[in-house]
């Protein structure tokens, strides 16, 4: 069995707030309203979105590009705030890497880290994983609190790992291990 077909359908995840969903075209208007910000999107690998076609081409491309992509949706009003995944998974060597976006109006609150950890936890369980790992631009303190709030270590510093928007990134690496 492949990745595609063993997460075929996203597994429903609940945690105290959130319910993390399969992420559908209908979440297009709630994602265009954080990925047209430019704050939002200031430390991700992909563009801001300039038009409503470009959050829709988006979602059509995440869905097919990363593995196991969850919507973050709030229990409270059933918004659609962001987005946690597997940004890649290698089921031969039982790791995989995380990633996230949020909202601005949500951030500080605490929401991706219980996302992020409630992903941990599934991959652990459900997946076999044995390491998880997380990278983050040397700039975004805000992703680097999230990887320590989830019991990641720094594993150190990737220089020059990424080529984004024009330039070559230093990425900082997080990790947990499964005991």
């Amino acid at each position: 069995m492949n990745i595609s077909e063993k997460f075929a359908n996203v597994p429903k995840i609940e945690t105290e707030r959130l319910i993390l969903r399969k992420i559908t075209l209908d979440d297009a208007e709630d994602m265009y309203l954080y990925a047209s910000d430019e704050e939002v999107t200031r430390y991700v690998t992909w563009d801001t979105h300039s038009s409503l076609s470009d959050t829709i081409a988006f979602i059509n491309t995440f869905l097919s590009q990363y593995h196991v992509p969850w919507g973050i949706e709030l229990k409270e009003n059933g918004k659609f705030i962001g987005t946690v995944h597997f940004v890649w998974w290698q089921p031969e060597h039982h790791s995989a890497e995380i990633g996230y976006v949020l909202s601005k109006k949500y951030w500080g609150k605490g929401l991706i880290t219980e996302a992020a950890r409630a992903i941990i936890s599934f991959g652990f369980e459900n997946m076999n994983l044995v390491r998880i790992q997380a990278r983050c631009f040397v700039k975004n303190k805000a992703s680097e609190r999230v990887m320590q709030k989830l019991g990641m270590s720094f594993e150190g510093i990737s220089r020059k790992a990424m080529y984004v928007k024009g330039e070559h990134k230093d990425l900082k690496v997080y990790s947990i291990l499964k005991f």
